[in-house]
């Protein structure tokens, strides 16, 4: 999963089966020549390649997601912190006595 990310955070062709070994570039330059890759072939194979595409980009954006919900869960968490930081304090230097707030 980690290798297909890459070619696709570089916007470049995931190699296929067959193709392994050779760069992106080396791919297109034997398409551009007449060479029929294996990748190439098929539109169920092409479908194939789409769906992992797709996947890595779901994941992606997953892991996106979830940083941003721990990042607004770690504010919230100071927050709170702050909150009881200035109830206890209110309490030590009020005597104990109810605030208002």
């Amino acid at each position: 999963g980690e290798a297909l990310a890459q070619y696709v955070q570089q916007n470049l062709r995931i190699p296929r089966r067959g193709e392994i070994g050779y760069s992106s570039g080396d791919i297109d330059h034997f398409e551009k020549s007449g060479f029929v890759m294996s990748g190439s072939r098929h539109a169920r194979m092409n479908a194939v390649r789409l769906r992992k595409e797709n996947q890595i980009y779901s994941a992606e954006e997953q892991r996106a997601l979830a940083l941003i919900t721990l990042e607004e869960n770690q504010q919230k968490e100071q927050a709170l912190l702050q909150d009881f930081r200035e109830m206890l304090q209110d309490k030590l230097h009020g005597g104990g006595g109810a605030t208002a707030g």
